[in-house]
């Protein structure tokens, strides 16, 4: 019966290891919520540069345009330059070429940022992993 008895030393790294754990999967909870935040983007930016070949040769034609939460106007192409926001509110003329280049950039930078992500999960299974064995271990 003494086997199933835990001395108070037991006791305390019994907690100490719940509660490591149980960080650990919060932290990848976290980083599997930024992973499918990433996604979604990555999925929106490419949507967007495809979308950008239906506008080529559309000067002069009526479209929808997204004036933001599904609501859209009718309106008249007048050119076939964006003005692109490049950072730190510094607008630019762009073409849509050159626009879809910087999505292109843009979703680099996102698989990037998922593939880091993804990274740290991995190491922090591990994590768990080698926890868990490490006690198994010691209660052997």
């Amino acid at each position: 019966m003494s086997g199933f008895l835990m001395t108070e030393n037991q006791e305390e790294n019994h907690g100490e290891l719940i509660y490591r754990l149980s960080l650990f999967e919060q932290q990848i909870r976290q980083m599997q919520a930024q992973v499918q935040a990433v996604e979604q983007g990555i999925l929106e930016l490419s949507s967007l540069k495809i979308n950008l070949d239906e506008l080529k040769n559309s000067k002069d034609k009526e479209i929808l345009a997204s004036v933001g939460r599904g609501i859209f106007i009718k309106s008249k192409v007048l050119s076939d330059n964006f003005i692109v926001d490049v950072g730190n509110k510094i607008l630019v003329k762009k073409t849509i070429p050159e626009t879809q280049n910087i999505i292109g950039e843009q979703i680099k930078k996102l698989d990037g940022a998922k593939k880091e992500l993804e990274d740290n999960i991995e190491i922090l299974s591990n994590e768990i992993r080698k926890i868990i064995e490490d006690a198994e271990k010691r209660q052997n």
